[in-house]
């Protein structure tokens, strides 16, 4: 009996730059050998400032290299080997300081020499201050570097090193992983620097303080786009209803209850966002008022006076720009006819049609039977999981971004 061959595992060069970041490096290394990945740790002096190399040491059973120069044991060209050793290399964080190097081709320590000399898929996650980041040449040297087949992951909003918060957060480690794996596998991270907002779940409205009505919404679409898109480098955006779904890892997740606040929700979070999937069971009535007490049960039964909600995707569709709408429609009647009126009436630049007919679609369930309509097509998908739906709109938006 011939013997199975032996697993050959992949192997990332983890290069660590100097920032107050460099903890989430620790993370990023504990992450990709939970994957079963060979990881090696290149650090600059910086960087061992905030860490110390024994930690990584430590944790990957592996000599740490923090210095240019060869020292006993090491190859002449420490460098080149090092470049030439992994099927990717992971800059995290990776500081102005390195970026600006890499984009210039100027190497003075062991990291830019590093990133200079492979030829290996680069995945680098920014972090620094938002008035660096958005500083002018450091938006060019990223741009360089987008030409040069870097991949970037991040960065996200929220707290900074000086206390302020905004745009320069380094990506998670837990969403650095991923994107290394999605690098490592071959797949394409298509849709880096993207901004995605995807709405997701049902609505509630309240009848009294007791009860209340919704659709019968779990979200499974809707996270299960924002998990693709994430996947392929995308920064994303989740405002859920009410589910018992866990949220993707890496996503920023927005929790919201009532129509008015995923309305208020999903206009703050569009406003500096590249595309807009609308996925949420977002309800077309709530009761004309609501009671201050628990109504009482009798005999006589209960009247409810529903009024219509504002459809608020019909405003963003007008407002939208030069950036993508996308919507979503659930038909049992005409749906191809209704679906289409809707892309018209709402100014959406796509469509995705849900026929409750068909079996495997709706709600709760892992698959889903769609078709995409577009304003020159439309497109059958056959029976197929949430994710690889998700995947195929986010293949259409890919496709509509490339030829701009």
């Amino acid at each position: 009996m011939k013997e199975a061959s032996p697993k050959i595992r992949k192997k990332v060069l983890l290069s660590v730059g100097g920032g107050i970041a460099a903890y989430k490096a620790v993370e990023v290394l504990r992450g990709l050998q939970r994957a079963d990945v060979d990881v090696r740790v290149a650090m600059t002096r910086a960087a061992t400032r905030f860490v110390q190399p024994l930690t990584f040491e430590a944790l990957s059973h592996q000599r740490v290299h923090t210095e240019l120069f060869p020292e006993a044991g090491d190859p002449d060209v420490l460098h080149v080997e090092l470049a030439g050793w992994p099927d990717a290399v992971v800059v995290a964080p990776a500081t102005a300081d390195l970026l600006g190097k890499a984009a210039n081709g100027l190497a003075d320590d062991l990291v830019s020499c590093i990133l200079l000399a492979t030829d290996r898929p680069v995945l680098a996650a920014p972090a620094m201050e938002t008035s660096m980041f958005e500083h002018p040449p450091v938006q060019r040297n990223l741009d360089t570097l987008r030409g040069c087949g870097y991949t970037f992951i991040g960065p996200e909003t929220g707290a900074l090193a000086s206390g302020a918060s905004g745009m320069g957060r380094m990506a998670e480690p837990e969403a650095v992983v991923e994107a290394a794996m999605t690098l490592l596998s071959g797949e394409t991270l298509d849709l880096c620097d993207r901004k995605i907002v995807v709405t997701a779940g049902r609505t509630e409205e309240d009848i009294d303080p007791v009860r209340f009505i919704t659709n019968r919404s779990t979200g499974k679409m809707g996270y299960a786009i924002a998990d693709r898109a994430r996947a392929r480098g995308a920064e994303v955006t989740l405002v859920s209803g009410p589910t018992e779904l866990s949220p993707p890892t890496g996503v920023d997740v927005l929790r919201v209850r009532s129509v008015s606040e995923m309305d208020r929700a999903t206009r703050e979070a569009f406003a500096s966002a590249d595309a807009l999937i609308m996925t949420a069971a977002v309800l077309d009535f709530r009761p004309e008022s609501v009671a201050s007490g628990k109504i009482k049960k009798s005999g006589e039964g209960l009247r409810l006076d529903l009024q219509p909600t504002e459809d608020f995707l019909v405003d963003l569709g007008a407002r939208k720009g030069d950036r993508l709408v996308i919507g979503f429609a659930m038909e049992t009647d005409d749906p191809e006819a209704n679906a289409k009126a809707k892309l018209e009436a709402k100014q959406l630049d796509m469509i995705v049609l849900n026929d409750l007919n068909n079996v495997g679609a709706g709600f709760g369930v892992d698959t889903n039977v769609v078709t995409l309509i577009d304003r020159d097509r439309s497109e059958a998908l056959p029976l197929m999981s949430k994710h690889d739906v998700g995947d195929r709109i986010l293949d259409w938006m890919a496709t509509v971004w490339g030829e701009r």
